[in-house]
């Protein structure tokens, strides 16, 4: 019998429409790929400029941090229909991958698969980005590192929000840097951004709680872990959210602009009318070309 909530018409029927377009696109092979651990999810993809920039003209490197509530089964072949999109646009693409929940269902033994490793993934994502430099180097010698933009979409918009707040996180965090990351600004799309939000809301079935633990954990972990207690980072930020989301609300988005406004900063928030969760990394969707110039605007 199908669910109500899914028949046309309903949130969740758009939802699972813009979803379906969003996968259905083939995955796009990258021009290399290294490693950046001896894991074999610590890996980096890269996809070379194509078609915009001139000869000898050095391309911004765009970092991107794939989704999927930090669980197994959404890897960076999920996203690479944007990577290259990108890269059609003329950037030069670093597409991270990292550990995330362990394969098969939940502690109860049903339903999804568990949300994030603590703290694999975070040691993943701050190696990856240590790392790429020097693999930006070998491996996209036409790109200029020293203009390069990080943007992740919902899980991986929080890593990338977190990954530019490095150098805020406590001082016995083994991930704190001594000073901001070199990035021209971070693009989040649809970000997981503030987790006591997210977690009342049940963003993405309590994926939050699961990434930190559950009880006096999620306390514990939080000033380590959520980039609305990580402000003001004092590199350029923009939130792009769709108005229609349902996986992870505008509420969320809205929660961390207010955070950094408390911390006296500014944050750019993009809302985008009737777009949902998908189209943001949906190559066939208006809202990725939106996505694409809110990252030129940081880049160039």
């Amino acid at each position: 019998m199908p669910d109500a909530a899914a028949e046309p018409g309903t949130a969740a029927a758009r939802n699972a429409a813009e979803e379906k377009s969003a996968f259905s696109h083939p995955a796009v092979g990258p021009d290399s790929t290294a490693g950046y651990g001896d894991h074999p999810d610590q890996v980096i993809d890269f996809y070379a400029p194509r078609g915009v920039t001139g000869p000898g003209e050095a391309a911004p490197v765009v970092v991107v941090l794939h989704g999927g509530s930090w669980r197994a089964p959404y890897d960076r072949r999920h996203i690479s229909p944007f990577a290259g999109f990108l890269a059609e646009r003329g950037f030069a693409v670093a597409s991270a991958e990292y550990r995330r929940g362990a394969e098969g269902p939940g502690s109860d033994g049903a339903g999804e698969p568990v949300a994030g490793r603590w703290p694999d993934t975070f040691d993943d994502v701050a190696a990856a980005l240590d790392a790429l430099p020097e693999l930006v180097r070998q491996h996209l010698p036409r790109a200029d590192a020293r203009r390069t933009v990080l943007t992740g979409h919902s899980a991986g918009g929080h890593l990338a929000l977190w990954a530019a707040a490095r150098h805020l996180l406590p001082a016995d965090a083994p991930w704190r840097t001594d000073r901001p990351a070199p990035l021209r600004g971070v693009v989040a799309l649809a970000p997981i951004a503030d987790f006591e939000v997210a977690d009342k809301l049940g963003v993405c079935g309590g994926a939050a709680r699961q990434l930190l633990g559950d009880g006096e954990l999620f306390a514990e972990r939080r000033p380590y872990a959520d980039p609305a207690l990580l402000l003001p980072t004092g590199i350029a930020t923009t939130l792009v959210q769709g108005r229609a989301d349902v996986d992870v609300p505008q509420a969320v988005a809205e929660a961390y602009a207010d955070a950094a406004a408390k911390a006296g900063e500014v944050v750019g928030v993009t809302l985008l009318e009737d777009v949902g969760h998908y189209p943001l990394i949906d190559p066939a969707a208006d809202a990725c070309a939106v996505v694409a110039e809110e990252i030129a605007q940081l880049a160039w």
